[in-house]
């Protein structure tokens, strides 16, 4: 039975985010593939996982019986997470920018499940190679050639974390001008923005169907 990974990000709910409607629609798509398969949900705005400790950090390169009472239950659950990233056979996440960046409950899920000699530098990684679809969405446009091209640290951050650090395979979507119709200064680019959403649903239905 395949098992997708779904992870959303956004502070936001409902219509007013455009990267859990997109991660939905992949979601959707997934299941019609797999009418048997296995979702696993995490909400990392509404059930956040904790930001890496000196515990949880250190434990990771000590022997289990050396744990102290702390690093054993910080320990506990950096495994937790990993073992549902080990399980998927597909993950899709939405990574809204914020401040040129991903939401810190992301960075903070990624900082728990990255564990060397496991998930990453490790020839047994189970991760490796897993298909990741990143949902991004931006109130702007940051594509080369604009003037904010240069403020981009999403895809970029993604990129290096999930295909150098994990060794996944991750696609990425990209929903700009999200804002453009609410802010006066952008109201011209309201159809640009409204084209790019139409294409992130488009793009997700396709990734999903080669999940």
């Amino acid at each position: 039975m395949a098992t997708l990974l779904h992870i959303d990000s956004s502070a936001f709910t409902g219509r007013e985010s455009t990267s859990r409607a997109v991660t939905e629609a992949f979601r959707r798509a997934w299941l019609e593939e797999h009418p048997d398969g296995e979702v696993i949900y995490r909400d990392l705005a509404a059930a956040p996982v904790p930001h890496i400790t000196a515990d949880a950090h250190t434990a990771g390169s000590l022997d289990p019986a050396e744990h102290s009472e702390g690093q054993a239950r910080a320990f506990a659950e950096r495994l937790a997470l990993i073992a549902e990233l080990e399980a998927a056979d597909a993950v899709v996440i939405g990574a809204p920018m914020y401040n040129f960046s991903v939401p810190s409950s992301l960075k903070a899920w990624l900082d728990q499940v990255i564990l060397f000699g496991r998930t990453a530098g490790s020839p047994e990684s189970k991760v490796k190679g897993i298909p990741v679809t990143v949902v991004t969405s931006r109130g702007g446009s940051y594509a080369a050639g604009t003037p904010r091209a240069p403020h981009e640290h999403v895809l970029n951050y993604l990129e290096s974390v999930l295909s150098v650090i994990l060794e996944m395979e991750p696609t990425f979507i990209v929903a700009d001008l999200t804002l453009a119709a609410h802010i006066p200064a952008l109201e011209h680019l309201a159809p640009l923005g409204e084209q790019s959403r139409a294409d992130a649903f488009e793009a997700a239905a396709k990734a999903a169907r080669a999940a």
